[in-house]
């Protein structure tokens, strides 16, 4: 990461590593940089934004990183760090280690630090705390609260409904899913304080932007049709020969309602992704962790999401660990 940029004469500059290239990260660090303003008062703030990411290797935020005078990190995993001020997050693989984990018992307590596995998306978490410890009203934000839940804890009617995305906040998902770096955050976090959640969503720019990506989908949607199979109660979709920058979600639930799980294997120029969730309408219930199975190939998530990724040139290894997922599912 760059240096952070200075300050305006006699700000406080703010740090906020958040989960990159994902709606939730990017309203989290919105509803933060709310609530970091109403805890401060008047005080001058100087924000700045890093996007983290899941990928090879990256099992945390640097310390390096932690540049500002507060440093917080959201959606994403815990650091033990001294410099961190302020922690959000509800993985639950947010500790990679457990002197991870028992640095974040002993900080609770004094500090502000907030970790709960059972919240569908680290937004709500975080309007939650908001409200209850620091007095926040949350109310001005209730539309992008209630997006970032629904969203990020896949609380859809159906299949048919994030991968159609006829409404506005899905459409901003697929654009924040392939341009938000940190130049975009640095953009829509200031803007969605400013303008109503929904009229954001349903933008020029996000309109402009989602337009190739809704082709792109239509492309996928192909492409899953012809790769994937179907392995006791999974639908697994190798499309590591192709280079996709991004891997619309839900497709294979839409395409096969009856499967319980759901394994897909996409490469980009930077890495090999092995996505892994289960069906959120299926007609059994789910009997693995995922989170769980994911952790072990140095993935993460929740129980019923996860993944897990290698470096570009390791496909083969990305399909060897396909292959052992699949078969632990089906287990």
């Amino acid at each position: 990461m760059s240096p952070a940029p200075p300050s305006p004469s006699g700000a406080t500059s703010v740090l906020v590593a958040t989960h990159g290239h994902c709606l939730d990260g990017l309203l989290s660090a919105t509803l933060f940089t709310r609530l970091l303003r109403h805890v401060e008062g008047g005080k001058n703030l100087a924000f700045a934004y890093r996007p983290c990411g899941y990928g090879p290797n990256e099992n945390g935020v640097p310390e390096e990183a932690f540049v500002g005078a507060i440093n917080a990190v959201l959606d994403y995993r815990y650091s033990a760090s001294s410099k961190l001020d302020w922690f959000f997050d509800h993985h639950v693989t947010a500790f990679v280690t457990d002197a991870d984990r028992a640095s974040y018992t002993e900080r609770a307590a004094s500090c502000r630090v907030f970790h709960d596995g059972a919240y569908g998306s680290c937004t709500k978490l975080i309007a939650d705390v908001g409200a209850k410890h620091f007095d926040l009203n949350p109310e001005p934000f209730a539309d992008l609260v209630h997006w970032a839940d629904l969203i990020d804890a896949a609380r859809f009617p159906n299949a048919a409904m994030p991968v159609e995305k006829r409404e506005a906040p899905l459409r901003l998902m697929a654009v924040v899913e392939r341009f938000g770096n940190e130049e975009f955050l640095a953009r829509w976090v200031p803007r969605l304080l400013e303008e109503p959640f929904l009229l954001a969503s349903d933008s020029a720019e996000v309109r402009e932007l989602y337009a190739p990506l809704g082709a792109d989908q239509e492309a996928f949607v192909r492409l899953v049709r012809a790769h994937a199979k179907v392995e006791g109660p999974t639908v697994v979709v190798d499309l590591g020969d192709e280079v996709l920058e991004a891997a619309p979600k839900f497709v294979t639930y839409a395409l096969f309602p009856e499967s319980l799980y759901s394994v897909v294997l996409t490469r980009s120029s930077s890495k090999c992704k092995i996505s892994v969730g289960f069906n959120p309408w299926a007609p059994s219930p789910r009997r693995h962790d995922i989170a769980a199975i994911c952790q072990r190939f140095g993935g993460g998530g929740h129980p019923v999401v996860g993944a897990a990724s290698t470096k570009a040139d390791e496909l083969d290894r990305a399909r060897g660990i396909v292959g052992s997922i699949v078969a632990e599912l089906g287990a």
